[in-house]
């Protein structure tokens, strides 16, 4: 079903002001991870996150193929003008939201377990540096 003039959707949000934001918001939308969208496409995860982040650009013929995979128009996610995710699919907007949070929470409790490990290493290290010094101390 084809969307009339009144009923195309123009985001103004600062997330969606380049092709990358673009990808990104629409993949969210559509609830489809990162891995997943990688996966369809045949291409590595990296490939992806450069072009969410703007680092590259897909080739135009993935593109077509993201947009239909995002239920959105191809223009759009070139310009930003044109069929984008639904504002009427409250439901998919609060999964995307959720699958947000749950990436944040992996990464939180990720970090929290890199500092543990780091501050074992650092309480480690100190300790031989004080051993070494206390010999040195001795031996002099």
């Amino acid at each position: 079903m084809l969307k009339t003039e009144h009923e195309t959707t123009v985001f103004s949000d600062e997330s969606d002001d380049t092709l990358g934001g673009r990808l990104s918001m629409a993949r969210d939308a559509a609830v489809i991870s990162v891995e997943s969208l990688a996966s369809q496409l045949g291409v590595g995860r990296e490939t992806v996150l450069a072009w969410e982040s703007d680092r590259s650009e897909p080739q135009p013929s993935i593109l077509v193929k993201m947009a239909a995979m995002f239920s959105v128009s191809p223009n759009w996610l070139m310009t930003g003008a044109g069929d984008g995710p639904g504002e009427g699919s409250d439901e998919r907007a609060l999964e995307a939201v959720r699958l947000e949070l749950s990436r944040l929470r992996s990464a939180h409790e990720e970090i929290g377990r890199l500092i543990e490990t780091t501050t074992r290493q650092i309480e480690k290290l100190d300790h031989q540096v004080r051993l070494r010094n206390v010999s040195k101390d001795v031996a002099h």
